[in-house]
């Protein structure tokens, strides 16, 4: 993986193209989603030393990139979750919604010699306290350290989701959401945050976009719908995502999807722009939401660990970024 761990956990602000020529144009300041913050700061970088648009990105959840998206106080937001209606209503500018990138979420483990294979049901029994340890998983013996989201998080919203579609007792005692009360484990700050718990934890497993599943973690074999085994990646990422419809405002999951090789936890990762009133940042945006939706740039995705977009998903993405107006 190419991206630098040790300042993404040291601080969430990721800068890119700083050094670019003072005739460069203004820099677009965007805040959101961790989930894609590795092929985030990999396009635009690479963006920036084509002599493109320079992009701050600051990765501070869904919950708070949606918020701040919201409050106008940045270019564009990212959000693992579509923006709900009453929050689009509150934005004057009015909002263009498109999904930027696929991905899956692993349950990654921290368990050196085990293979795990897991269940739709074990899956949601470990998250709701009811299998505690690794013997009951046939992988030694020992606790299970759960380790969750701290903050408001589009990637819990897919996976606790994707939990109620798995088990009728998680929906009722649990349910879903950006944020949740969780019935056992420890909490980190964004998906760094968990990927650093986990990694510094034998015998702990928890939940992180797959391109985070590195070092001593391992991601699980996860029971798909079709009862088949299935491990995050392109291939079973891209069978689930090929089973998502948009909407009119390009909004689409399926937390549990049909198909034998698709995985089930896979979700679009979504940015938010304004319609109106972008000003002279109007054309550096669209530059960039092209770039990021581009050949070039959809290629990255599986190398880091991402679902790249296809046919009409990409196409109506596409589309999306000409309602970017100055």
């Amino acid at each position: 993986m190419t991206f630098d761990k040790k300042a993404l956990l040291l601080g969430t602000l990721i800068s890119v193209g700083a050094a670019t020529t003072a005739t460069a144009g203004p820099t677009i300041n965007g805040a959101g989603a961790t989930f894609p913050t590795p092929i985030y700061q990999r396009w635009f970088a690479e963006l920036s030393r084509a002599g493109g648009a320079r992009v701050n990105y600051q990765s501070v959840g869904s919950g708070a990139g949606i918020r701040q998206f919201v409050a106008g106080t940045v270019d564009f937001g990212a959000s693992d979750e579509p923006i709900k209606p009453s929050e689009a209503a509150k934005v004057k500018r009015g909002v263009v919604q498109f999904p930027a990138v696929g991905g899956t979420i692993a349950i990654a483990y921290n368990k050196p010699g085990c293979d795990l294979k897991l269940t739709q049901a074990q899956a949601a029994a470990i998250f709701l306290g009811k299998i505690t340890d690794w013997s009951a998983l046939k992988c030694g013996k020992g606790k299970i350290t759960v380790v969750h989201r701290s903050d408001g998080s589009g990637t819990t919203y897919a996976f606790t989701n994707s939990l109620a579609a798995f088990s009728p007792q998680w929906k009722a005692k649990v349910g879903s959401g950006k944020s949740v009360q969780w019935p056992v484990g420890v909490g980190g700050k964004g998906n760094e945050g968990v990927s650093a718990v986990l990694s510094s934890t034998p015998g702990s497993l928890g939940y992180v976009n797959q391109s985070f599943v590195t070092g001593a973690l391992r991601a699980a074999a996860l029971q798909n719908k079709a009862g088949n085994f299935v491990k995050p990646g392109f291939r079973s990422g891209s069978a689930a995502l090929n089973r998502i419809t948009l909407d009119n405002n390009l909004a689409g999951e399926d937390f549990n999807p049909a198909g034998a090789e698709s995985y089930p936890i896979t979700t679009l990762t979504w940015v938010l722009a304004y319609r109106n009133s972008n000003g002279a940042k109007a054309s550096e945006l669209r530059e960039v939401f092209n770039y990021m939706l581009s050949n070039k740039a959809q290629g990255l995705a599986d190398n880091l660990g991402y679902v790249p977009l296809r046919g009409d998903i990409l196409k109506m993405a596409k589309a999306a970024v000409v309602n970017v107006n100055r």
